[in-house]
């Protein structure tokens, strides 16, 4: 409070969660620089170095002059233009360059969006568990969350039949993500179509999160809700970008694709928000996009290498269960068979007390299952070196082997 008896922070903004990953990445981080042996699980964030031919182009751009000013807020039209041809190459979905904004990174995509088509009271699905940034991004924008929970025995897939229940006079959007921040699991082609049938029945827009395209296993396949239900593209907004796919998190290039009014509407939010994204990183982005995926498809190999590793790990655990993700680069497993047994004179009742005895016993890092839904799991990003899976997962297998 101030002197005068009035808050100091507004109420909108006092009322936004704290991103539970990025805390605990920072405080994972910050242990290591005092020198603490923390191994850190929580951000989503590849340990692979963008390639070069994308840092190259990022080097050259930065001599041009015409880099050095404001360009248009909506993008560069060629950055634009080759989004138009990746969705079609990564798609096959058709889209015109005036359907493509280009984002301070997906999260700037995720809360524009969100921004241009809520009011106040309207009411958006939420799948759950959810990726954490969503609901806050909901809330500024002046709608409420409907939390949907599919636990692991749906292999944390929500159902036609949930999303119905769920659904009120309310409802205006569905947040759909596949592969799924925090769970990994992919919804197959026929569940993609029949929750884009429902949501086409229903008159509801669909933010569909596709960041994760290309990190997929076991043959699995993650087709676009707006081509697999192509009556549903006018009321699409696909949130997309290269930090993922590109090892590009700290370039901050994020993408929103959408029927043509939305986009400007974003586009108008985004001149007085934030103007254009940085050149250097829209080139580096062009460069990466136009190119081909023999160098994602090498990240991939040992995405797919770790995750069979941490899989099996974990479900060596006493009390932990571990479902197999085909998507993205995370875990999410139960650990409801831990929690309220004695773990060295301590008794952690939920996810978030069990994630800080992890950290305080064993300096392991990972995300509790409350930042994503409800508890009783912990997420672990395995977008990082083998040795420090094996190293950080018999860690944790010491401690919990201890419970009783």
């Amino acid at each position: 409070m101030s002197t005068s008896g009035k808050p100091r922070v507004s109420k909108r903004i006092a009322a936004i969660a704290e991103s539970a990953t990025l805390a605990v990445d920072s405080k994972a981080k910050a242990l290591k620089a005092a020198g603490r042996p923390v191994i850190g699980f929580g951000a989503g964030e590849p340990d692979f170095p963008t390639p070069d031919y994308i840092v190259n182009a990022a080097i050259e751009a930065a001599k041009v002059a015409a880099n050095h000013r404001y360009t248009p807020a909506a993008g560069l039209p060629e950055l634009r233009e080759a989004i138009v041809k990746k969705t079609k190459r990564d798609s096959n979905y058709e889209i015109t360059s005036d359907q493509v904004l280009v984002t301070n990174g997906g999260k700037q995509a995720v809360y524009q969006a969100f921004a241009s088509i809520i009011d106040p009271g309207d009411e958006v699905l939420l799948p759950s568990p959810y990726w954490t940034t969503y609901p806050e991004c909901i809330k500024l924008a002046g709608g409420e969350s409907v939390e949907i929970f599919a636990d692991e025995s749906q292999n944390y897939l929500v159902s036609v039949e949930q999303l119905e229940k769920a659904r009120t006079a309310k409802t205006k959007v569905l947040l759909f993500c596949s592969p799924s921040n925090p769970t990994g699991s992919v919804y197959s082609p026929e569940q993609v179509k029949a929750i884009g049938n429902w949501a086409l029945a229903n008159d509801l827009w669909v933010v569909t999160d596709e960041i994760y395209e290309h990190l997929l296993y076991d043959g699995a396949t993650a087709p676009s809700i707006c081509v697999a239900v192509s009556a549903l593209a006018d009321r699409t907004i696909i949130i997309n970008g290269v930090a993922k796919t590109y090892a590009m998190t700290g370039w901050r290039v994020g993408w929103m694709i959408g029927p043509k009014d939305v986009i400007k509407a974003a586009t108008n939010l985004q001149s007085h928000l934030s103007s254009n994204v940085s050149n250097i990183s829209q080139r580096a982005a062009i460069a990466a996009l136009s190119g081909d995926l023999s160098a994602v498809n090498k990240m991939g190999e040992a995405f797919d290498r770790r995750r069979k590793l941490i899989v099996r790990l974990l479900n060596e655990i006493p009390g932990v269960s571990c479902p197999n993700p085909t998507g993205a680069f995370y875990v999410y497993p139960s650990v409801k068979g831990v929690l309220g047994k004695e773990i060295r004179g301590k008794r952690p009742k939920t996810s978030a007390e069990l994630a800080t005895l992890i950290l305080e016993e064993v300096e392991v890092a990972a995300v509790p299952g409350e930042a994503f839904g409800p508890s009783g799991y912990l997420r672990f990003s395995y977008a990082l070196g083998d040795e420090d899976i094996i190293e950080g997962i018999s860690r944790v297998k010491k401690l919990l082997s201890e419970a009783v």
